[in-house]
């Protein structure tokens, strides 16, 4: 993790997103914690992410997320030269 954003108080907000139990749990949290349009955003970038990784095109990610180049392109730059946490909890998830 970079850094900049490297603090007590960011340790304490993951230390709080570990302990929600269920996924109801975590829509409670981060409808409180984050606006609707953020949480969007971060599910778009989940979800291209996603679709990259299954080699998609551009174009279709972009028609199927609504998502803009650049955010695309921004994905796709923290897939190749990232920490892998994208990876790490898409192949989780693909291994369930």
């Amino acid at each position: 993790m970079s850094k900049k954003i490297r603090s007590e108080a960011m340790d304490r907000l993951l230390e709080g997103i570990l302990c929600l139990e269920d996924k109801e749990e975590a829509y409670r949290f981060f409808e409180d914690l984050c606006t609707v349009n953020e949480m969007l955003s971060l599910c778009q970038r989940f979800s291209v992410a996603k679709m990259l990784r299954e080699e998609k095109t551009y174009l279709d990610i972009a028609q199927e997320t609504g998502a803009s180049t650049a955010t695309i392109s921004r994905v796709n730059r923290a897939l190749n030269y990232g920490n892998d946490g994208y990876d790490m909890v898409l192949d989780r998830l693909e291994g369930e």
